[in-house]
């Protein structure tokens, strides 16, 4: 990524360069023609764009801080700018209190906390809720650090949404089709399950560990690397040997037979409570 009238200025590209090797992103910022642009770079981008003067938030600042699973198309946010964003940036007019901007490598950012309740009061659904969770994950940043933001604004659009958003966020989720399982577990009425769960050296995604159920979502990886298939194989071992019952749930079932994964689950606690009970 580089700034056209810096680089021509330098001498370490002309104008030739420019046309042939390298492509447009915003008014005198280009990136490599074969660059694939992910959503760290675009909010790079728009801050280079922007002079410096930029604080990067929302999705932008996510990225920044580390988040994954945002999309590459996704707009950059930026916010302390004055002037007309071209395409492909969002400007945000909201007001930034001093203890809620941070410096990530040299680029000033929302702090974890202020871009959780960003993201939080503007991305409705179980998006927002995947959105929060993959913050959360990344950063180490809590629920009750977001809700300290949100009681600073009282009135703020989206707080509504926020709060409800915050009641179902969860760091633990590693992947937005953990989030949705989860989801999918609390809204079938069932207790809320606890996540990244340790039984000895190994975790389990999310579970009831009073009745040693436990509930995992097996992405492709799970399969198709040999390695990681063999690890899985051995870590449930283990845990069967710790008296754990695993339900094992894959992308189809997630996405087609959701009624089966809230009846396999309901069961295994049913189950293992009348043992329990004995």
């Amino acid at each position: 990524m580089i700034v056209a009238s810096s680089a021509l200025a330098a001498g370490s590209v002309t104008r030739q360069d420019l046309r042939r090797r390298y492509r447009k992103i915003h008014r005198n910022i280009y990136a490599p023609a074969d660059m694939h642009l992910t959503p760290k770079d675009r909010a790079l981008a728009a801050w280079l764009w922007s002079q410096g003067q930029a604080t990067l938030v929302g999705v932008s600042a996510a990225a920044w801080l580390g988040s994954r699973w945002i999309p590459d198309d996704a707009p950059a946010e930026i916010a302390r700018v004055r002037y007309a964003a071209p395409p492909g940036i969002v400007v945000r007019g909201d007001a930034l209190a001093d203890d809620e901007v941070c410096v990530r490598g040299s680029l000033d950012c929302t702090t974890p906390a202020r871009t959780g309740y960003d993201i939080g009061r503007r991305i409705p659904g179980d998006l927002g809720v995947i959105r929060v969770d993959a913050l959360l994950n990344a950063t180490g940043c809590t629920v009750d650090e977001i809700a300290a933001i949100a009681d600073r604004y009282p009135g703020a659009r989206g707080i509504r949404l926020l709060r409800e958003t915050l009641t179902l966020a969860d760091g633990g989720a590693e992947s937005p089709k953990e989030t949705e399982l989860r989801l999918l577990l609390i809204r079938a009425g069932l207790p809320r399950p606890v996540t990244q769960i340790k039984v000895g050296n190994r975790r389990v995604d999310m579970g009831y560990p009073e009745l040693k159920v436990g509930v995992e979502y097996d992405g492709a990886q799970h399969w198709t690397d040999p390695d990681e298939h063999a690890a899985d194989i051995d870590r449930l071992e283990y845990l069967a040997a710790q008296g754990w019952t695993i339900i094992r749930v894959s992308a189809r079932q997630l996405r087609y037979r959701p009624a089966e994964i809230v009846r396999r689950v309901g069961d295994a606690l049913l189950s293992r409570s009348a043992t329990t009970v004995r």
